[in-house]
C-alpha cells in the first residue's frame, strides 16, 4: 500500500490538484479545519498569471510573479505539498494517481486550470505560442528580443520588415496588454539600443475576430481601449479571422502577411485532467459543475477555477475565468468542506456558489488603462493606478509586492526594461547577413 493512502480515520483527506489561485486559496482556507490537505502540482510554484505578459515583454522576471508552493504553505501544519503530475482518477476507490505514486482522498478539489485552444489547428502552436506558463513567457520574450537582433543584421529589406512585424491574435485582456507593451518596447524602450534599424518603424497588429476588443467590458471601455492602442501606433483589426499560418507568415482572411512573430491570445480550453472525471464537458473542455461546484454524481469531488463551467445563480451567466473568481471558488469549496466536517450541512443542503464580481480591467500602456467596477467606469491614469494597486495586492509575498512596485516606478520613469535577457539557444535566422563594414 502506498504510504499516501494511509489516512487517519478522524482526519479526512482533502487532495487539491493544482497550485493556482483556486487551489492555493482552498488550501489556505482549510488551515484550521480538522483535515489533512495534500496540494499536488506538476510545477513547484504558484504563478500570478495576470502579470505573465510583463515577463514576456521584459518588464519583470519570472521570480517576481511566482512563489514556491511549499513556501506559501510552510506554516500550515495540516498541509503537505507534492510535486507530481496527475495521470488518473479512480472514482470508485477515491484515489488519484500521479506519475510518481498515488493518494487516497475523501474530498478531491480539481483546480488544474486551462490551456491554449487553437480551435482545432494545433499545428499553429509552434508558430504562435500562447501565454499560460513561465516557459511560455520566456519563449515569447526570447522570440521578441531575437526579432530585433535579427533585423539589426538583416540586409534583405522584406525579411527585415517581417522581423519587425508582430501579430497578436486575440483582443481580450492578454492580447490588449501584450500589443500595448510590444508597441512601447519598439517605440520608447529600445530605439537607442540599435545602430542599423529604426525600431520605431516596427508594426504591432492586434487581430480580433469579433467587432470589438475586451468583450467582457462595457462597449464604451472597448472603444476607449481601441482608440488608445491606435494612438500608440498599434494596428487594430476587428472582425478579422486568422485563416492560416506558416513559417514567416500569417493569413488574415485572404491576406498573407509576412511576419516572424505571432503570439496567440485568442482562446482557452480546459486542461486534459477534466476528461479523467468521465462527466459532461462544455465546448471549451470545462467541467459542467453543479451549483455547489461539485461534479454531478460525485459530491466528494469539486472543480474550481478556469476548469469549471459554473453558472452564477444571480445572473444566469457563466462565471468568468478570472483570478478573483478562482479565488472565490477555492474559498467557497473549503467552506463547504468545513461545514460538512463539523456536521452543519450535508451534500443535499449545500449552498450554491455566488460570484461577487469585483470588476474588470486591462492596462494598455504607460499610465493608460480601462476599468469597469460595478456601474463605475475609469480610464487613463486613475484606471492604471487602480489596476496596479489591485495586481500588487494579489501578489503573494511582501517582498514581491515591493519589488514589483519599484520595478514599475523605475520602468515607467525611465522606459528601461531590466529583464531583456534572451534565454535558451539564440539561433538567429538571417536571410542576407549585413556585412559589418557596411
Amino acid at each position: 500500500m502506498d504510504k499516501a493512502d494511509i489516512v487517519p480515520p478522524h482526519r479526512p483527506r482533502v487532495v487539491i490538484i493544482g497550485g493556482g489561485f483556486a487551489g492555493i486559496n482552498a488550501a489556505k482556507a482549510l488551515r484550521d479545519v480538522p483535515v489533512s490537505v495534500l496540494v499536488a502540482d506538476r510545477r513547484n510554484y504558484h504563478l500570478f498569471q495576470p502579470l505573465l505578459y510583463q515577463v514576456a515583454t521584459a518588464v519583470l522576471s519570472p521570480a517576481d510573479i511566482a512563489s514556491p508552493i511549499r513556501n506559501i504553505l510552510k506554516d500550515q501544519a495540516n498541509a503537505e505539498v507534492r510535486l507530481a503530475e496527475l495521470t488518473d482518477i479512480d472514482l470508485k476507490r477515491h484515489k488519484v494517481r500521479f506519475s510518481n505514486g498515488s493518494a487516497h482522498y475523501d474530498y478531491l478539489i480539481l483546480a488544474t486550470g486551462a490551456t491554449h485552444s487553437y480551435f482545432g489547428k494545433d499545428d499553429w502552436e509552434s508558430i504562435a505560442p500562447g501565454l499560460k506558463t513561465i516557459d511560455d513567457a520566456l519563449e515569447i520574450r526570447r522570440r521578441i528580443l531575437l526579432a530585433f537582433e535579427e533585423a539589426e543584421f538583416e540586409a534583405d529589406e522584406e525579411t527585415r520588415r517581417g522581423d519587425l512585424t508582430f501579430v497578436v491574435v486575440g483582443g481580450g485582456p492578454t492580447g490588449v496588454e501584450l500589443a500595448g507593451a510590444l508597441m512601447e518596447i519598439a517605440a520608447r524602450t529600445i530605439p537607442h539600443d540599435f545602430r542599423y534599424i529604426d525600431t520605431t518603424t516596427a508594426r504591432v497588429i492586434l487581430v480580433e475576430a469579433t467587432d470589438r476588443l475586451l468583450q467582457a467590458m462595457p462597449e464604451e471601455m472597448s472603444r476607449r481601449a481601441e482608440r488608445e492602442l491606435t494612438e500608440m501606433g498599434v494596428e487594430v483589426r476587428l472582425n478579422s479571422l486568422v485563416t492560416g499560418m506558416e513559417d514567416g507568415a500569417v493569413h488574415i482572411g485572404e491576406e498573407r502577411l509576412a511576419t516572424a512573430n505571432v503570439i496567440w491570445a485568442a482562446g482557452v480550453q480546459g486542461s486534459p485532467a477534466a476528461r479523467l472525471l468521465k462527466t459532461d464537458l462544455d465546448r471549451a473542455g470545462r467541467v459542467m459543475v453543479g451549483p455547489d461546484l461539485s461534479v454531478p454524481g460525485h459530491p466528494e469531488i469539486f472543480v474550481v477555477g478556469d476548469l469549471a463551467h459554473a453558472v452564477d445563480p444571480a445572473t444566469g451567466t457563466p462565471v468568468p475565468g478570472v483570478a478573483p473568481a478562482a479565488k472565490q471558488m477555492g474559498e467557497f469549496v473549503a467552506g463547504v468542506i468545513r461545514r460538512e466536517i463539523v456536521g452543519e450541512i450535508t451534500p443535499p443542503t449545500r449552498p450554491a456558489f455566488a460570484y461577487r464580481d469585483k470588476g474588470t480591467m486591462a492596462t494598455i500602456g504607460r499610465f493608460k488603462a480601462v476599468a469597469a467596477v460595478g456601474k463605475r467606469k475609469f480610464t487613463g491614469t486613475f484606471a492604471w493606478l487602480l489596476w496596479s494597486l489591485i495586481h500588487i495586492f494579489f501578489l503573494v509575498g511582501f517582498r514581491r509586492r515591493v519589488f514589483v512596485m519599484f520595478s514599475w516606478i523605475w520602468h515607467y520613469a525611465s522606459f528601461h526594461k531590466g529583464a531583456r535577457l534572451i534565454t535558451g539557444e539564440p539561433r538567429m535566422k538571417i536571410k542576407s547577413p549585413r556585412n559589418s563594414e557596411e
